[in-house]
Order: structure tokens, then C-alpha cells, then sequence
């Protein structure tokens, strides 16, 4: 019986240096996911292993297909595929999610920027987890960030080719990323159609409203195969009255942990995660159609896990658990552990 092929994956170095310390078991956590998920269990343990000094992450797969590859090219700190032939590796072609230039995620720099492997991390762990896997790879599932600070989030789903719509509090985060999206289109010669309007609910002014089509080839755009991107400038807890109920197959979110961002309360903006999460929860978990997924990352030094855990069963999401899914925790910095959890509206 001919030996199961095994395989080398070698990460890309992070920039962060705290965050390239975790890199290596957030990735093999990160691709036990996309394997339980996405690929029907087809990689098996994943292992760091040296190889001639370098690190890779090596494991067992059958039967790789071309849709495998894709999932593989998603991995948050890919660099190269190696098919590993005894002392020698083999390079194995593996197709770039990326639909854009790079700088679209590297340009905007500024204090408190969630880290772009992270975010992708996030991204790739919950869109592999609804019941359309491939609709990452295809470009037909719709993200929703509804605390989108300054558009990390929106930029990724961007470069997967995904529609995406962002919500949040903060105008100045609002006319930082319209402004720069806007330009970073012209200066590509991106062919789009941008404008921003006032959203009205019942004679008064709820929010504005920044929204995008474009696309990467001037023949899709004139096609009508166009990309969406919608940003609103609104307190969170009006996503239930910006988007409709059902339209939603991802929504992914870095909750405040200090980082001003979420939803406005009595005593000013609301940083707490658990007190956010029990007022915004039930209208960010009806945006989801059935087989949705829901992704969130937080700072577990102020919010338990198995707290967050209940308020996403409580809005009538499951909680997905096990290998891969429970080994996401991690230190950012001195005075914050940050961990991802996601659930599943079935």
C-alpha cells in the first residue's frame, strides 16, 4: 500500500514580533479548521517540523484537489507548498486568494491596527465554517463586520474577491477609510462607482452611508460583474435597521478592548465586549441566513470565554468547540489575551 503523501507548509514571517511568536500554533490551529471544515477531515495532524533549520508545518493528505489547494492558499501566513519526497521537497503550485495589489491591507498604518494575518485568520476560520465553505473561494459569501473600525476587515474581504458591508461609531473612521478606499481605486485604475449618502429612518438621519461596486477587470465591471462594499456610519446597534435580516453569510468582528469602536451608552462608548455583545448580539445574529457563521475575537482578561460562549447560544447561534477551534487564545500584549470563538446560526 503506497504511502499516504505528506506535505510542508511554510509560513510567512509576521511582522508583529508578539504575534509572530504565536503564528506557528495560531496557523496549525487555524488549518485544523479548514480540514474538519471545509475539507472533510482530508489533512491529517498538523506538526511543526525542522526541516535543514527552517520551520514548517507538515502533515498527511490524500488526495489533494484543486478546491483543497485553493482552501490551503487561504492560510493566513502561507508562503509555499512543498510535497516533502524523502530529504528533498517538492514545490506544489497553489493558487493566491488575492484578487488585488497587496497594499490595499499594508498602506493605512496606525496605532491599534489589528494585525492583518489575524484578521484573515478570523476571516478564513468562520467562512470555512458555514455550510457554503466554497463560497470563500468563489466570491459569493457576504461579510458583515459590524464593528470595522478603520476596514481591516473590509480590505480582506476585498481581496477575496467578497462582497462586504462594515459598520461603525467612529465618523472618523468612516471618512479615513471611504477616503481611502476611494483613492486607492483611482490610483490602481480600478474601474468603480463610489458615493455617500445620508441613510433616514422615519424623517431622521441614522447613519451614512459609504458604498462602492468596482471590480478588478474593466470587462467584469462593464459585465455587471461588479464587487460591493458598503460602509455605514452608525452605532452598531442599528445593523438590525442598515441590513437586511437573512443576507449575511459571515460577520466577523475584533470586539473593543479599549479601541474605540462598538456602540454609544449612557455613560459614553461602550468598551466592555459582554455588555456590548448582550445589546448588539440579537442584531447581528439575524443578519445571518441559515448556515451563516459568526466570528469574534476578544480580550479574555475582561470577558470569560465560556460567557461570550452563552450570549452567542442565547441569540440562537451554536457554538462550534473542539480541536482547532479551542486552540486560538493568545498574547497580543502585557494586559491582553486574545482568543476567537465561532458559532454557527443552523
Amino acid at each position: 500500500m503506497p504511502a499516504v503523501p505528506r506535505y510542508a507548509l511554510l509560513p510567512a514571517p509576521a511582522a508583529n514580533r508578539v504575534y509572530a511568536e504565536a503564528a506557528a500554533a495560531m496557523v496549525r490551529a487555524e488549518l485544523t479548521v479548514l480540514s474538519r471544515a471545509a475539507l472533510a477531515g482530508r489533512i491529517g495532524t498538523v506538526e511543526t517540523e525542522t526541516l535543514a533549520g527552517v520551520e514548517y508545518l507538515a502533515f498527511e493528505a490524500d488526495e489533494l484537489t484543486d478546491q483543497d489547494l485553493g482552501f490551503l492558499g487561504l492560510t493566513s501566513a502561507f508562503y509555499a507548498l512543498f510535497e516533502v519526497d524523502g530529504d528533498r521537497l517538492r514545490p506544489v503550485a497553489v493558487p493566491s486568494p488575492d484578487r488585488y495589489p497587496s497594499d490595499l491591507l499594508t498602506i493605512l498604518k496606525y496605532q491599534g491596527k489589528t494585525n492583518e494575518q489575524f484578521t484573515r485568520l478570523v476571516l478564513n476560520v468562520t467562512a470555512a465554517s458555514t455550510a457554503r465553505p466554497e463560497g470563500v473561494l468563489d466570491g459569493s459569501l457576504h461579510v458583515l463586520d459590524p464593528v470595522c473600525g478603520r476596514g481591516t476587515t473590509l480590505s480582506q474581504a476585498v481581496m477575496y474577491g467578497l462582497p462586504v458591508t462594515g459598520v461603525d461609531i467612529d465618523t472618523k473612521d468612516f471618512e479615513l477609510y471611504s477616503s481611502f478606499f476611494t483613492t486607492w481605486l483611482k490610483d490602481h485604475r480600478f474601474k468603480h462607482a463610489a458615493s455617500t449618502t445620508p441613510v433616514r429612518r422615519e424623517k431622521s438621519v441614522i447613519a451614512k452611508k459609504y458604498e462602492v461596486d468596482f471590480a478588478a477587470d474593466k470587462a467584469d465591471y462593464v459585465a455587471g460583474q461588479k464587487q460591493h462594499l458598503t460602509f455605514y456610519a452608525a452605532d452598531t446597534l442599528l445593523t438590525s435597521q442598515l441590513v437586511k435580516p437573512g443576507t449575511v453569510d459571515v460577520v466577523i468582528g475584533d470586539l473593543p478592548y479599549g479601541v474605540q469602536h462598538g456602540s454609544r451608552g449612557p455613560r459614553g462608548l461602550v468598551r466592555n465586549p459582554l455588555e456590548l455583545l448582550d445589546a448588539a448580539l440579537p442584531g447581528w445574529a439575524t443578519r445571518l441566513r441559515a448556515g451563516g457563521a459568526m466570528g469574534l475575537a476578544w480580550n479574555t482578561r475582561v470577558a470569560p470565554r465560556d460567557r461570550v460562549g452563552e450570549l452567542l447560544e442565547s441569540a440562537g447561534l451554536t457554538v462550534l468547540d473542539g480541536p482547532g477551534y479551542d486552540d486560538l487564545r493568545h498574547r497580543v500584549d502585557r494586559v491582553i489575551t486574545r482568543d476567537v470563538i465561532v458559532a454557527r446560526r443552523d
